[in-house]
């Protein structure tokens, strides 16, 4: 199958020549990194994680979507979702994908991977995490590649996927239960030191990775002449929906739990992100932004009116994602490290070779996609013919 991803018009080799050309100047911001290591990067002795983790986190819930249709399809048997499923296991591979390539930029040098797998720590999070990680990206490949192999043939799955199919259901959860853990485990930090966390984690992924899938579908449609799907679409819209009111319901109950108590570690955090601390501003209109345009996302997609209008379901979609990816992408981490445990000010801000290595990963990401969806869209419109 991979024949038909060396088969495009010049829009799709001019769209892979941009992504190569990112990809390119991303890595040779990283061998600046490799030269003269992370002092290149915004990060400090306050704040040892950065905009990479960061967008690890955010690319984990991306990742973990995938479930919030592998649960319909095969344990509802709701078929709606044959036609789109192949596109959310293929988001899943690439953002794993992006997800592990964060990690070795964070790294510093990337042979220090090995030393989870030469000094294996089981009681260590970031073990598990390592496993979790790689264990989805195994299954996504696997079960994706598989079931889309049976569909050109037009026969069923062979047997044997159906247990990996089964097993990839917990597992999503487990990918970002565990990368919260590795937040919430660290009692020093006031603002993620808190048990709803991993809801949290779980509650904005199932919202802005089905919202990024919205989005996908419809690029695919005008681009490839294929559709997902009306009913798929509107399904999905659905789960954003619920899932984006889960998740700003539970941080009204941070702020709650926070501002109620007057928990003073915790207040402190929620200050510095909304109203300031100390002098420094930074995130303060980022984090409002993401609020706003989350409850604005909710009053859109309550009515389902605006869930049937592809424009409007469409910019709603793009206000979750820009609110969930404000909120974790960019907050997560600011909002954990300052101010430090010895209640000092210590901000962060990305520089641009930092920023610079983190386009290339995007842009390797979107590279790893859009191969993907040319797979899976021209074996669809095969099967079609």
């Amino acid at each position: 199958m991979l024949e038909k991803a060396i088969k495009g018009n010049k829009l799709y080799w001019g769209w892979l020549c941009l992504l190569l050309a990112v990809s390119g100047l991303g890595f040779l911001a990283y061998t600046v990194q490799m030269k003269e290591g992370l002092s290149i990067t915004g990060m400090s002795r306050d704040v040892s994680w950065g905009f990479y983790i960061a967008q690890f986190t955010f690319l984990v819930g991306v990742a973990a979507s995938a479930v919030m249709m592998v649960i319909p399809k095969y344990l509802h048997h709701y078929q709606a979702f044959g036609r789109v499923l192949i596109l959310g296991e293929f988001l899943a591979v690439a953002a794993v994908s992006m997800c592990l390539l964060f990690i070795v930029v964070d790294l510093g040098q990337p042979q220090r991977l090995f030393n989870v797998l030469l000094h294996p720590t089981p009681n260590s999070i970031l073990f598990w995490d390592m496993v979790v990680l790689n264990g989805y990206l195994f299954l996504n490949i696997l079960i994706g590649w598989v079931t889309l192999e049976s569909e050109r043939k037009q026969v069923p799955p062979p047997g044997w996927i159906k247990p990996f199919i089964y097993l990839s259901i917990p597992w999503a959860v487990s990918i970002h239960t565990v990368t919260a853990f590795l937040y919430c485990g660290l009692p020093g930090r006031g603002f993620w030191l808190t048990a709803i966390l991993a809801p949290r984690f779980l509650a904005s992924a199932f919202a802005s990775g089905p919202a990024f899938l919205i989005l996908l579908c419809y690029i695919v449609k005008i681009f490839t002449k294929w559709d997902p799907g009306k009913e798929a679409i509107q399904s999905l819209a659905k789960i954003v929906t619920y899932a984006l009111i889960a998740n700003l319901f539970f941080l009204g109950l941070e702020v709650f739990t926070t501002a109620y108590s007057q928990i003073p570690d915790h207040m402190l955090h929620f200050k510095y992100l909304f109203f300031g601390l100390d002098g420094h501003y930074t995130y303060v209109p980022w984090m409002w932004v993401a609020v706003i345009a989350g409850l604005s996302a909710v009053l859109i997609l309550l009515f389902p009116k605006n869930r049937q209008a592809d424009n409007v379901l469409a910019f709603a979609c793009l206000l979750v994602f820009l609110s969930c990816w404000i909120d974790k992408g960019l907050g997560m981490i600011s909002g954990g490290f300052v101010p430090s445990p010895l209640e000092h000010v210590t901000e962060y801000i990305p520089t641009k070779l930092e920023l610079m290595v983190t386009l290339g990963v995007y842009a390797a990401g979107f590279l790893i996609l859009t191969i993907l969806y040319k797979v899976a869209v021209g074996v669809k419109k095969e099967v079609g013919a």
